[in-house]
């Protein structure tokens, strides 16, 4: 089974603008790659089909594939260079309290995706946070 990460995601709203800001960061040829400061220390369960789901003001709102999971430095200036694939799919808008780093997330208790971003049949973010709070979706 499958494990995946939780963070939450610092300077962006929703995914739309998380997908902006990748897309006037990013280089020719050069991966999506989140840096952290520890390294998982099940970084091989990551790799095995797990994701990285993004807590966007207070919900899970997106899931990316976790492709690598590598420690790049030595002593204090030591890192986790976390690979991500390009493709972002919407999940099921899903409640979830402030934390600190990332947190691990079992395949169960991940939200459910619900199709790559930019689908046709997509729910607006808002929409779809509304309609869960009220437990419709």
């Amino acid at each position: 089974m499958p494990l995946n990460l939780i963070k939450l995601c610092v300077g962006c709203d929703t995914v739309e603008e998380l997908l902006d800001w990748r897309r006037e960061q990013a280089r020719p040829g050069q991966p999506w790659i989140l840096r952290t400061r520890q390294t998982p220390k099940r970084g091989p369960e990551l790799v095995e089909g797990g994701g990285l789901y993004r807590v966007f003001k207070g919900f899970i709102l997106s899931r990316q594939t976790i492709l690598a999971v590598d420690t790049v430095g030595a002593g204090p200036a030591r890192r986790c260079e976390i690979t991500l694939s390009e493709a972002v799919a919407l999940t099921l808008p899903t409640p979830r309290r402030p934390f600190q780093g990332w947190r691990y997330l079992s395949e169960a208790d991940a939200p459910q995706v619900l199709e790559e971003h930019g689908s046709a049949t997509s729910l607006p973010g808002d929409l779809a946070r509304r309609l869960r709070e009220f437990g419709v979706l």
